[in-house]
């Protein structure tokens, strides 16, 4: 009710359980039982919220006008679903609580979920039903003003590699060179030499690129620096070193800088405090955001585990090869960890596209198209566009050029936003 009525709707509102105060009370006012009491606006409640713990649900998902909407409350109420207990049934997560098969990473599947099942996953459908509710609200009370948010973008930047063949140590290179002999790839060694003699530029350095550009468009971002032990899943640059640490405060002096989760840490509180200090300890300032490897969200353990490392935001909540909105929304909501019963004081913004998902258009006036449709989508119900890219994919060897698709992407909101054409400059 709280995230709903003060986040979404811009208006305060008082809960009681007392009949005779709420017949008392003179102003606008809702019932949400299983009766109305009078001739109030009443939306009838589904057991969901009067429940404790995870039951299997039976759902049937039907067309609220344009947009898909489950636990339907009948011809009684002033709007024909639940949608407070809908909401709280994609924000918590909760089918990720209930059995399912995990994929190689131990990650929640895009194709187990309700949105995917039923073809609303490219729909903030949260969102949608709120600005529904206003509507009928509004038409009910209309001395009352339920506002909106404004919509917002967020660019984030995944660093989970530094570089691809600078920094990486003789041991490492010597190991990565015969790798690409044995696999007959010629190019990379070649490539690799010629970076590490000065000759060519790192394919994943594109820092000073993306600080100017950033400049030149006006836009803010959010790096996420990974500094986990090296394994097998992460293999950045060993966080002591000198040069790479050098790196990460000269981009913290134009954008924020957090932390990437390596792919262990994700449920290991212990370790994840101690990637926490390491980069507190680089960039002398409070590192508050996390977004986990891979997109490693294991619900809620990877929620708990933050909150106990002293993380207050996370952007993690997305799937890597769908773009769509995993919990239904595209507002910042505070993730609910149904197994305690508890609100953590965990802020989850999540994100809409990740430029691995882009890979699998067929190309870039189909990137383009997608994300404009979702940006509209966005803007429509006053959400936060997170878009999530990362300097390993900015390569030659990929399809779709996601560097370009990057600068498009920028330049067209800063065209957006100030109604001028931009000057881009040749760097």
């Amino acid at each position: 009710m709280k995230h709903i009525f003060a986040k979404m709707l811009r208006t305060e509102v008082s809960i009681t359980e007392k009949v005779e105060d709420f017949i008392a009370h003179s102003g606008p006012k809702i019932t949400y039982t299983r009766q109305p009491l009078q001739n109030e606006f009443f939306i009838r409640s589904h057991d969901i919220l009067f429940e404790q713990g995870i039951t299997n649900i039976e759902i049937s998902v039907q067309p609220w006008d344009d947009i898909p909407c489950f636990f339907p409350i009948g011809d009684k109420g002033s709007i024909p679903f639940d949608i407070f207990a809908a909401s709280f049934y994609l924000l918590t997560r909760y089918e990720e609580y209930l059995p399912h098969v995990k994929d190689e990473h131990g990650r929640y599947p895009a194709k187990e979920s309700l949105a995917w099942e039923h073809g609303f996953l490219e729909i903030p459908v949260v969102d949608c039903w709120v600005r529904k509710l206003a509507v009928a609200l509004g038409k009910r009370f209309p001395e009352e003003n339920f506002g909106k948010r404004k919509a917002n973008y967020i660019s984030v930047i995944d660093i989970a590699a530094a570089y691809a063949y600078r920094k990486k140590g003789i041991i490492r290179t010597l190991a990565g060179t015969a790798l690409d002999l044995t696999g007959l790839r010629f190019n990379k060694v070649l490539e690799r030499y010629l970076v590490l003699l000065g000759f060519k530029k790192d394919p994943y350095d594109y820092f000073d690129w993306l600080i100017e550009k950033h400049k030149t468009y006006g836009t803010d971002a959010v790096f996420f620096f990974l500094l986990g032990d090296y394994s097998a899943f992460d293999k950045n640059i060993p966080y002591n070193k000198g040069s790479f640490r050098t790196l990460i405060k000269s981009v913290a002096d134009y954008h924020i800088v957090s932390l990437m989760m390596s792919y262990y840490a994700v449920n290991d509180p212990a370790q994840l405090k101690k990637e926490r200090r390491r980069l507190i300890d680089i960039i002398n300032r409070p590192v508050k955001r996390a977004r986990a490897r891979y997109n490693r969200l294991l619900v809620p353990e990877t929620y708990k585990a933050s909150v106990e490392a002293e993380f207050n935001e996370d952007y993690t909540m997305g799937y890597s090869s769908f773009p769509g909105f995993r919990a239904g929304t595209c507002t910042p909501f505070y993730f609910y960890d149904i197994s305690y019963e508890i609100q953590l004081p965990l802020k989850v913004n999540s994100f809409c596209i990740q430029d691995s998902a882009l890979l699998a258009f067929d190309d870039e006036r189909e990137v383009r198209e997608k994300m404009l449709e979702l940006y509209g989508r966005v803007q429509e119900v006053g959400g936060d566009f997170v878009a999530v890219f990362s300097n390993e994919r900015w390569t030659e060897a990929m399809t779709i050029n996601l560097k370009e698709i990057y600068l498009w992407w920028i330049k067209y909101l800063a065209e957006e936003t100030t109604g001028q054409p931009t000057a881009d400059k040749k760097t």
